[in-house]
Formats: C-alpha cells, sequence, structure tokens
C-alpha cells in the first residue's frame, strides 16, 4: 500500500484556520492553562484565530456556531477531556490532542507530542484518521473500560477527589483494596454467546492502552471495529499478583485461567455491586452494556503514526482474530 492508498486518513483542512482549545477546570488547572496559552501563541503565529475556552457549554456553542471556519478542537487535558468533548460536541468534529492529564493513554497510543510547540506542527500538518470508539451504557469512551478491583480503585480515588489526581493519589485507595475487595463474579456475554464466561477481573479495550504501559490486550486496535475482552476468573490477591506477573512477561493470553475474547457488543452483569470504570473515571455499577461504535471519532495524529498504523492494521487484526478465537 502506498501513501496514497492510505484508504482512512486525510490531511487536516487548510483551509480552515480556526482552533477552538478546550480545557479541562479539573485536569491540574495552571499547568494546563500554561500550556494552552503557549500552544495558541505558537498557532496564532502560524496565522490561526484562536479561543481557549473552559466551560463546556461554550465550547458546545463556539464548536456548533463555527463549525465551517473550525479547523479543529484541541483537548488540552487527559484522557477524560477528549471523552467529555466526544460525548458532547457532534461526531463530525476534528479534534486534536495537548496531552495534560494524568495518564494520557489515547496520546501515549496516537503518540501525540506533549510540547505545545510539537501540538501546534500537528495540528498544521497532522493527519486526520477517524478512529473507532466504545459505548458504555450510552457513554462514548475511546480506550478501555473495566469492571472489578481497578474499577474499584478508581472509584475510591474519585471519591476522595480534591483538584487534579496525582499518581500517588493512587497507593491509599489500592492498599484498602487489597483489604476489602471480595472479587465478584462477573457474567460476561460477547455477541451471540448462549452460555457466559464468569470471570472476576474484567478488561475491555478499544485502543492497546492500560495504567503504566500494562500489555493486557496488545492486540486491540482502534480502527478494526472490534472490542477486545481480557478476562480473569481467579478470586484473590495471590491471583492477582500472578495474573500482572503474566501480563507483564506477556504470559496470560495462553493460560487457561484467562478469558480472550474480540466481539462487536459484550454484556456484563453481576449478583451483587461490581463497580466499572471508563477510560480512568468511574462509570457506575453493573450491569453494563458494550459496543463498538466504528470510525466515531476524527482525530489528527503525526504523518508516520498514520503511515506505519493505516498501513499494517488490516494484517494485524486478522492474525490477533485468529488467535483470540482460538483461545475463547
Amino acid at each position: 500500500m502506498n501513501d496514497q492508498s492510505i484508504s482512512d486518513g486525510k490531511q487536516a483542512d487548510f483551509d480552515r484556520r480556526e482552533v477552538l482549545i478546550a480545557v479541562n477546570p479539573n485536569a491540574g488547572v495552571s499547568e494546563t492553562r500554561i500550556a494552552a496559552e503557549e500552544l495558541a501563541e505558537c498557532l496564532k503565529a502560524s496565522d490561526y484565530a484562536v479561543s481557549i475556552e473552559s466551560n463546556i457549554g461554550e465550547i458546545e456553542r463556539i464548536s456548533r456556531e463555527r463549525r465551517q471556519e473550525l479547523k479543529c478542537v484541541v483537548a488540552a487535558g487527559g484522557d477524560g477531556t477528549i471523552g467529555l468533548l466526544v460525548n458532547r460536541l457532534d461526531p463530525a468534529t476534528t479534534f486534536a490532542i495537548l496531552p495534560q492529564g494524568t495518564e494520557n493513554l489515547l496520546a501515549k497510543f496516537l503518540e501525540i507530542p506533549f510540547a505545545p510547540s510539537r501540538v501546534a506542527e500537528l495540528v498544521n500538518t497532522g493527519i486526520v484518521v477517524p478512529l473507532d470508539a466504545g459505548r458504555a451504557n450510552g457513554r462514548l469512551f475511546l480506550v478501555m473500560a473495566s469492571c472489578g478491583f481497578d474499577a474499584h480503585v478508581v472509584h475510591q480515588v474519585h471519591g476522595a477527589r480534591k483538584g487534579h489526581i496525582r499518581h500517588w493519589a493512587y497507593a491509599k485507595p489500592i492498599v484498602d483494596s487489597i483489604r476489602k475487595y471480595r472479587y465478584p463474579i462477573v457474567s460476561v456475554l460477547c455477541d451471540d454467546d448462549l452460555e457466559p464466561s464468569r470471570i472476576r477481573w474484567a478488561f475491555v479495550f478499544n485502543a492497546p492502552r492500560y495504567a503504566m504501559g500494562l500489555p493486557i490486550a496488545d492486540g486491540a486496535n482502534a480502527m478494526d471495529g472490534w472490542l477486545d475482552l481480557c478476562g480473569f476468573r481467579g478470586g484473590n490477591l495471590l491471583n492477582g499478583l500472578l495474573y500482572f506477573a503474566g501480563i507483564l512477561t506477556r504470559q496470560h493470553r495462553r493460560w487457561r485461567d484467562t478469558v480472550i475474547r474480540r466481539a462487536k457488543r459484550i454484556r456484563m452483569s453481576a449478583d451483587e455491586p461490581v463497580p466499572y470504570q471508563i477510560d480512568g473515571d468511574p462509570g457506575g455499577h453493573l450491569p453494563l452494556e458494550l459496543e463498538i461504535v466504528p470510525k466515531r471519532v476524527n482525530i489528527i495524529v503525526p504523518v508516520e503514526w498514520s503511515k506505519q498504523h493505516l498501513h499494517s492494521f488490516d494484517s494485524e487484526i486478522s492474525s490477533t482474530y485468529n488467535e483470540t478465537q482460538g483461545n475463547s
């Protein structure tokens, strides 16, 4: 496949010269605002008209009223910021990312630069690709959703949240969850399954990223039209430590204790309250209905990333699909 046959990518519209920078007021207010202002100055130097806004109502209004002139909406923050915007703005909106949050899993997957000056270059020269999204009980997500132990931790962290979340904020909730979490059984149905898989840890990926870079589902691809499920059956701390070691060594996919599936729709339920999280934010408690929404989000990515991924993902999908179906 040559550069001209990149079927799902296109250069950003050079005729549109307005950019809206959307700042999440919860995502490290001072540093995010400083980074947004630096990005705005870089873009203005390239003859863009730039506005910065943190009120979601105003962001919706501007993106709606200026859609013909607006080149993109820049999400200045973390995964929660881009998730909020994707859920609130028109599906035809083109997005860029100025990474500022705690994990920035989507930005890392897309190899988005963190420096505002380089993000300005990306806005000017990048390629727009349509990424899949997942939908969880009606809410769109871009990276992953999970239920069980890690979701319990996320709920605890956000329950005690006071402003921006740092990595150290997870330490006490993790220790508390190790002591108290009971690992309830979760019933999982994929597509037309007649019998559910019964697991105690459930991770569903649109993009192949998780906290600390753990390769739980490194075969996932946000352009393949599938959700990737990785589940574990064991229900105690020792099991969790073994799973962690297996993930680090990439051996977990081969274990009989692991459930690996690829699906368009996934349904999760439990006989007692089990929390779930979406892209690092608390979502609620089971039941949870997940589905893939193909090519839902238009996002500007580096040219080299588009060449590598849009050229190779078809063959990767095929081999990963065959492998996962054999391990179901």
